[in-house]
């Protein structure tokens, strides 16, 4: 029986096969379920797992891709909580007169 084709001098250099795209949207769908103090804790993770230098550069791709996506996600959240946030106006007195939209300074 022949080999189906040459033997790579260095097996430790193949590249896995890509993820299928099932599999990438789960993770999605999976990310977007997530809280945002669930997806800031996972983040604070892949982040002291890449400052750690010790993981194999593979992973550090995934891990930083994965990264990114939560970034995203907290970013967003962050942005639809400030623009459902509204800030009490007092009046003369001191009594509240009513709300004005968020304005970050």
């Amino acid at each position: 029986m022949r080999p189906e084709g040459p033997a790579h001098p260095n097996p430790s250099l193949t590249l896995p096969p890509p993820e299928p795209k099932s599999l990438a949207m789960t993770d999605s769908a999976a990310l977007a379920d997530l809280s945002f103090e669930d997806a800031l804790k996972q983040l604070e993770t892949i982040v002291r797992q890449l400052e750690s230098g010790e993981v194999p550069l593979d992973e550090s791709i995934s891990l930083y891709a994965k990264g990114d996506a939560l970034k995203r996600l907290c970013e967003e959240r962050l942005n639809a909580a400030k623009a459902r946030i509204e800030k009490i106006s007092l009046g003369a007195d001191g009594a509240p007169r009513g709300t004005e939209p968020f304005t970050a300074s």
